[in-house]
């Protein structure tokens, strides 16, 4: 028989001394945060090593020597077995190699106006922050250059010419640059935004496959980024597009947006009252904001001029417009 207390170590953490302490209880109702949205943004974001790009390169490497050399076995055969059948092989040969050479041109093209339009908006910020008026004249002059076969801006392109020799700081020279040019590629891209909101949300509520929310969510997002690279001027390839698929979605990350934040309350608490009525319905709502908030980090991403002047759109304001009449008002 023992005397004096009994100590018992807990693993787990002491339990709750008052009903103030203790975990809330999970509500069924209240829609998950972690939906498709998220873990994609979070899978495609995610930094590979530099061991996995080097297996990667020398895979591609390889399988492309053993390709080459299996077609020029191939054609060598064939054109010794039979001269005429081995020139028609050498030809499509030729005429595919031909066609990778300009797919090759067009993706560098796309990669160098990426890099333009990512240019011009480092410099502006940079000319902002060292208040250079001749820094900022620059940059607009090279955004004039970029813009100047755009017919939807000829106007604003020409009041900003009329006003600009007026202005003597750089901040208020990228302002009005950014009112007069910029302003009405954002509506543009903002329409692009929302369609695409619209369709993952659909997609999410109305279609139970397993999976097709994901793939939905996926397609739709790429072909939104790449939307808005080309309303920027920074028309993107195929590997330019899951180039800037991947710098969207790191930038995402990075700054965390993609947690539901204050610029997502008022559609997730939309999502968790029509979760009530349907699990799938309160998901459609959430994917659709996420969608809109991967659109308006595109936005940030391709913009040749950082939002300064006017205001980075709500993401709950997308998510109004572009679900309204389709679930209620989320």
């Amino acid at each position: 028989m023992t005397k004096g207390p009994v100590l018992i170590d807990l693993e787990a953490d002491a339990p709750a001394t008052s009903p103030a302490e203790a975990p809330p209880v999970p509500d069924p109702g209240v829609v998950p945060t972690d939906t498709v949205m998220q873990q994609m943004a979070v899978m495609a974001a995610g930094r590979r090593s530099g061991l996995a790009r080097w297996f990667w390169a020398s895979l591609g490497g390889f399988l492309a020597l053993l390709l080459g050399v299996a077609v020029w076995d191939f054609v060598n055969g064939l054109l010794a077995r039979s001269p005429l059948l081995g020139t028609i092989a050498l030809g499509f040969v030729v005429a595919f190699v031909l066609v990778l050479l300009v797919l090759t041109v067009r993706e560098l093209a796309a990669f160098s106006r990426l890099k333009r339009v990512d240019g011009l908006q480092k410099d502006a910020g940079k000319a902002v922050s060292d208040q250079d008026l001749a820094a900022a004249r620059a940059v607009t002059d090279r955004l004039v250059t970029l813009y100047r076969s755009r017919p939807e801006i000829e106007w604003g392109r020409t009041r900003f010419k009329d006003r600009a020799g007026e202005v003597l700081d750089a901040d208020t020279l990228l302002d009005l640059a950014e009112r007069e040019i910029v302003q009405p590629l954002d509506q543009a891209a903002v329409k692009e935004v929302e369609a695409a909101a619209r369709q993952v949300a659909t997609v999410t509520a109305i279609v139970p496959i397993a999976l097709a929310d994901l793939v939905t969510a996926l397609a739709a997002n790429v072909r939104m980024i790449r939307r808005i690279a080309e309303i920027y001027g920074g028309r993107s390839g195929t590997f330019g597009s899951w180039r800037l698929t991947r710098a969207v979605l790191s930038h995402l990350v990075a700054t965390g947006a993609v947690a539901v934040g204050d610029d997502l309350i008022g559609s997730v608490a939309g999502g968790g009252i029509l979760s009530k009525i349907s699990r799938r319905f309160g998901e459609g709502v959430v994917n659709g904001a996420l969608t809109a908030r991967v659109g308006v980090a595109a936005m940030e991403v391709c913009r040749p001029l950082p939002f300064h002047a006017l205001e980075r759109p709500s993401v709950t304001a997308l998510v109004r417009r572009a679900l309204t009449g389709l679930f209620g008002s989320p």
